[in-house]
């Protein structure tokens, strides 16, 4: 392992397997998600990003979906009994699960939020997520991913729609 983080620490103390992967972080570069997908040479399909929300303003909520894919926020709101969902600050983003915007992980974090897995993540032999750095992600089954932190899986992401021609 090339890098220890409170996300690796957390996934080594849980005995799940998991290799740790750089890529060339670039915040003014466009998606990050889709960086690391280019960096590590992978389909973007396998790289998973994870945002931080709120639902009604009350609940943070941590999603998992995949780097080419759109959140459908009703949908979220809906698995928690709520009208609506958005992304949280960065700030409080931050402060609640102990890692900085570009750096996010479902894994170690300080408080631990609810954590929704995009169902199409399931259907990969692995997948690569945040490793709680800017630059770094692991990469491990989607099964261990969601059993190691009891994350739901759902219907929550799609492909954006193709542009008009």
């Amino acid at each position: 392992m090339t890098e220890q983080t409170s996300a690796t620490r957390f996934l080594a103390s849980h005995g799940v397997p998991f290799s740790v992967h750089d890529y060339e972080y670039a915040p003014g570069g466009g998606l990050i998600g889709m960086q690391a997908a280019s960096s590590i040479g992978v389909d973007p399909a396998c790289v998973l990003k994870t945002l931080v929300v709120e639902v009604d303003r009350t609940i943070p909520v941590c999603l998992v979906v995949p780097a080419d894919h759109k959140v459908n926020f009703k949908k979220v709101a809906a698995l928690f009994g709520g009208r609506n969902a958005r992304m949280m600050a960065p700030e409080k983003s931050a402060a609640l699960t102990g890692f900085r915007s570009g750096g996010t992980s479902p894994f170690g974090q300080a408080t631990p939020l609810p954590v929704v897995l995009s169902d199409i993540a399931m259907d990969q032999p692995h997948v690569y997520i945040n490793a709680g750095d800017r630059g770094l992600v692991v990469r491990i089954t989607p099964v261990d991913a969601q059993k190691v932190v009891d994350a739901k899986v759902a219907d929550i992401s799609a492909p954006p729609a193709p542009a008009a021609g």
